[in-house]
């Protein structure tokens, strides 16, 4: 009860105001979703969560960004923070707390606000960060939040005995973006190399686009066996947001 207190606490401070989703059957409360209008938590495959929060910007709205949660035994792994420290807080608290999975590590995608915005606190509570060294070199030159340790082409975890995967295929939507995959649940993070569907080419201030469309191929080819798909912003879906994203780009490829 003293932990629930404590996490409810940190969401009022926060500004977060929490529900949970209810069964249309029983209105039984699920502990495994959080809904509040900063951070929305949800399961989305087994050993698999998807986190959004919402970013401010001036071209495009208030856009929702997505991270990965993949917990397996009694620990948890995070691809990509949130975009502020208090909801990076939140986040690993409610990990903590509804879900008893203790934290290891988080990955960060590429250097936006989106992937490392949050990312301080992580640190503060002596949580190891990686990402692609390229990553650290743009955060740096960035002022932004740097990842603790580097990798140049694959990382692999371990959470809970199971591998999740963080792999650079080239870049995209940025020169280090990375994805995340976790193979017990053939889910694919694709962050914002991915596209979701319906969605347009999006903000290019640092993307590669003659790249991109062959970069999501090898993604696909590396990947074959993929069942759930989470691109960077919008709604999760299966393989085809692979072949989406590349016929997307297309049109800017090279001869």
């Amino acid at each position: 009860m003293k932990k629930l207190t404590t996490f409810l606490l940190l969401l009022f401070v926060s500004g977060l105001t929490p529900t949970y989703a209810q069964s249309a059957q029983t209105g039984a409360v699920h502990s495994d979703s959080l809904v509040t209008d900063q951070l929305v938590i949800r399961p989305i495959a087994d050993g698999v969560y998807l986190h959004t929060c919402f970013l401010e910007t001036q071209d495009f709205g208030r856009v929702p960004c997505n991270g990965m949660v993949v917990v397996s035994g009694n620990e948890a792994v995070i691809f990509d923070t949130p975009t502020t420290d208090s909801l990076s807080a939140a986040l690993i608290q409610w990990i903590e707390d509804r879900l008893q999975r203790r934290v290891t590590g988080v990955v960060a995608t590429h250097f936006h606000d989106d992937c490392v915005g949050g990312l301080d606190e992580f640190h503060r509570r002596n949580i190891p960060s990686y990402a692609n060294r390229l990553t650290q070199q743009y955060a740096r030159q960035h002022q932004a939040p740097v990842p603790q340790h580097g990798f140049d082409d694959k990382l692999e975890l371990a959470v809970g005995g199971r591998p999740v995967i963080a792999d650079y295929l080239g870049a995209g939507h940025t020169r280090d973006n990375v994805i995340g995959y976790f193979p017990a649940a053939r889910v694919l993070f694709g962050g914002c190399l991915i596209k979701a569907q319906g969605a347009d080419a999006g903000n290019l201030a640092d993307a590669s686009p003659a790249a991109w469309s062959a970069t999501v191929s090898r993604v696909k080819a590396q990947y074959p066996s993929v069942s759930i798909v989470i691109p960077g912003h919008g709604s999760p879906g299966d393989a085809s947001l692979l072949d989406y994203t590349a016929a997307l780009f297309a049109p800017y490829q090279q001869d």
